[in-house]
């Protein structure tokens, strides 16, 4: 992969390990390829990592039945649970594929850069 790409990925990798609504294994797979930046695991932790994000990325329909269902209520309080419910079907409206929060949102920033991170 290219300087510029490696940047802008470490960047957004940054991004998803501050997120709050990172999950932990997506944390492991972001700081393992970190740490494999320039070594010989490069490659496959990219793979890895990759890998861990298209599972974890949020699609918005999804975001949409959790938070309005009891375990989305469990989880986010029954007001804050409308709030999110509302919000998603607003960006859906608008076009959203995926959830936007930070996590997802620097998930959604690193997969667009897939096929460029696996180049060698």
């Amino acid at each position: 992969m290219n300087q510029n790409v490696k940047d802008y990925v470490t960047q957004k990798v940054n991004e998803l390990l501050q997120a709050p609504s990172c999950c932990a294994e997506a944390k492991a797979a972001a700081q393992n390829w970190l740490d494999a930046l320039g070594s010989t695991q490069e490659t496959e932790q990219t793979e890895k990592l990759i890998a861990e994000l298209e599972m974890d990325i949020v699609p918005i329909d999804g975001l949409i039945a959790f938070a309005g269902s009891e375990a989305g209520i469990q989880v986010f309080g029954e007001e804050k649970a409308k709030q999110v419910v509302a919000h998603a079907q607003e960006i859906k409206a608008d076009g959203a594929v995926y959830c936007d929060c930070p996590a997802c949102m620097a998930v959604a920033a690193i997969l667009e850069k897939k096929e460029e991170l696996l180049q060698n």
